[in-house]
């Protein structure tokens, strides 16, 4: 399938224009960053896997009434999504207090939060992402009402419980996990369709028995390995056979400056 010109380039995805109006095709990249891209390198694979992860978990959340920007996967990188607006805040849902949270707050690393956890972050590299109350969405107009945060805060929620069954079933806690939005003129009407990715760049996911990190913690932590995690994740979903294999993972060289953690 033609893509179109570039639309946008981010730190793990390119989109760009797609065969028909209203349409993009969203391409994964193999770039690892971490904290807010001060820390970067290719690692090869990343992209294919979470293409089929995200694809995964994007078709089921559509089945059971989620509406979403996927249309298909078109081939090992690229997907075709409905262009949307995306709404400027990422919503944070947390379900074990760890990463940020932690540090924060000085609470202790793994402890089990009594309910999910939704926190805010503004869309913006520049400022680093900041925490912003309810509040800021609504005075500022990234959403338009309390209406409107309210309806997305219970998707947040109706996904947090699909997906905490989801990955029980198959042995992996679902700690935490960031979630985008965007609006489409659907009918003459404004719908809020879930956007972006799900996959372990954007969940942190433990391993039941072990705790074992499945997830960009690897890259974030130095833990190595993050292509058989990412590959671990995919076959207990039942994405790709036990015999696969991303033959000759290549790590770049990370490109790191002295930063605090976050």
């Amino acid at each position: 399938m033609n893509k179109g010109k570039k639309l946008y380039e981010g730190k793990a995805k390119i989109i760009y224009e797609g065969p028909e109006k209203g349409t993009a095709i969203q391409h994964f990249k193999d770039e690892a960053t971490a904290f807010n891209n001060q820390k970067k390198s290719t690692v090869e694979g990343k992209g294919v896997l979470n293409n089929r992860i995200s694809e995964h978990i994007l078709n089921n959340l559509n089945q059971i009434g989620i509406q979403t920007h996927l249309i298909k996967r078109l081939n090992m990188r690229e997907q075709l999504v409905s262009l949307v607006e995306i709404i400027p805040v990422e919503f944070i849902v947390r379900n074990i207090a760890t990463g940020s949270l932690t540090k924060r707050l000085g609470i202790p690393d793994g402890t089990i939060l009594s309910k999910p956890l939704i926190e805010y972050s503004y869309k913006n590299d520049e400022l680093g992402d900041p925490l912003v109350a309810k509040e800021h969405l609504i005075e500022f107009k990234w959403i338009k009402n309390d209406i409107e945060l309210n309806f997305i805060n219970n998707l947040c929620l109706r996904i947090n419980d699909f997906m905490q069954g989801m990955f029980r079933g198959v042995g992996i806690k679902l700690v935490d996990f960031k979630l985008e939005f965007g609006k489409k003129n659907i009918g003459g009407k404004d719908t809020i369709l879930l956007a972006d990715e799900i996959s372990p760049d954007t969940c942190r996911l433990w391993d039941v028995s072990s705790e074992k990190k499945l997830d960009k913690d690897r890259f974030r932590k130095d833990l190595g390995n993050i292509i058989q995690a990412y590959q671990e994740v995919a076959r207990r979903l039942g994405i790709i056979h036990e015999e696969a294999n991303i033959s000759e993972v290549k790590f770049g060289k990370p490109k790191a400056v002295n930063i605090k953690n976050k």
